[in-house]
């Protein structure tokens, strides 16, 4: 196993390609977009699906040496599908899944396949997809890890997981009522009410949760050995800061939205009999559990 403190962020002794897309340019155009959130999401989620879809596929390829065409994307809390057309356009299928069905529409968007269930207990078959996907949705869920775990579940051996969140002490952590959210989660929420005269959409205990750097890194840590962590490194940050994850109490301060990437090793048994290729006839809802809907 390959553990987090351990990573250096490569695998077979390359760098991973995404590395060279990690650029100074590249944070201060995304860490500036976040102003647009609340009041263009389109906009604002636009740019995010680009970055997300080039960090999918640059780490899809370093671990299978392939593209994403054909394989199957699962994007753990898709809201209304803001990154469907870019997987799209890299060939792959893409599934979202959102357990707010005021989520699923609040863009006026239709994405053919889109699931309502919860991320803590997802409605697929284990090693059901090629990818399984989580963008700034840990952060919103009462019980993160148990989500990782579901992740984990559904990826195929040899599959592709790539689970990203938003830290609660860093500058992004309180969304909209931040940055009162360093005197508290409760108090920057009813600050939020007071001022603006309604609940903030992201409620403190509610629709978000504290979660840390460190938790990340320790999950990553104790992930079983069947599984792979391939990289663990701040999300907006550019390559030369990504040391900053292993710096403890830092981190907290200064990653803003915390990385994981990681694999599950195929058995042989699986190599050996081919279950891990791709096949048309393939359905993820195969033995699907019943979705713990919102």
């Amino acid at each position: 196993m390959l553990r987090a403190e351990q990573t250096g962020f490569r695998r077979g002794g390359r760098r991973p390609r995404f590395a060279g897309r990690a650029t100074l340019r590249r944070s201060l155009r995304l860490l500036g977009s976040f102003r647009f959130e609340q009041t263009d999401p389109a906009l604002f989620y636009g740019g995010v699906a680009t970055d997300t879809a080039e960090l999918v596929s640059d780490f899809y390829r370093d671990l299978t040496g392939h593209s994403l065409r054909g394989a199957v994307v699962l994007d753990v809390g898709g809201g209304p599908g803001y990154f469907a057309d870019e997987f799209g356009r890299a060939g792959a299928r893409y599934l979202p899944v959102e357990p707010d069905p005021s989520e699923m529409h609040a863009a006026g968007l239709r994405v053919a396949g889109a699931v309502r269930g919860s991320g803590m207990a997802l409605p697929f078959r284990d090693d059901a997809v090629d990818v399984c996907i989580s963008s700034n949705v840990a952060e919103h869920v009462p019980q993160p890890w148990t989500m990782a775990e579901e992740m984990l579940r559904v990826i195929k051996p040899g599959g592709l997981m790539i689970f990203s969140y938003t830290i609660w002490w860093g500058p992004f952590g309180g969304h909209e009522t931040g940055p009162w959210h360093y005197l508290g989660g409760e108090f920057a929420a009813r600050r939020y009410l007071r001022k603006q005269g309604r609940e903030p959409k992201n409620r403190f205990g509610k629709s978000l949760f504290a979660v840390g750097a460190g938790e990340g890194m320790r999950w990553a840590h104790r992930t079983p050995d069947d599984v792979e962590v391939l990289a663990v490194f701040p999300r907006y940050h550019p390559k030369w800061a990504w040391w900053l994850v292993h710096v403890p109490v830092v981190r907290e301060l200064l990653v803003s939205n915390l990385v994981v990437v990681a694999t599950k090793r195929a058995s042989a048994e699986t190599v050996q009999t081919g279950k891990t290729a791709r096949s048309e006839r393939d359905s993820p809802f195969q033995s699907a559990t019943t979705p713990d809907s919102a």
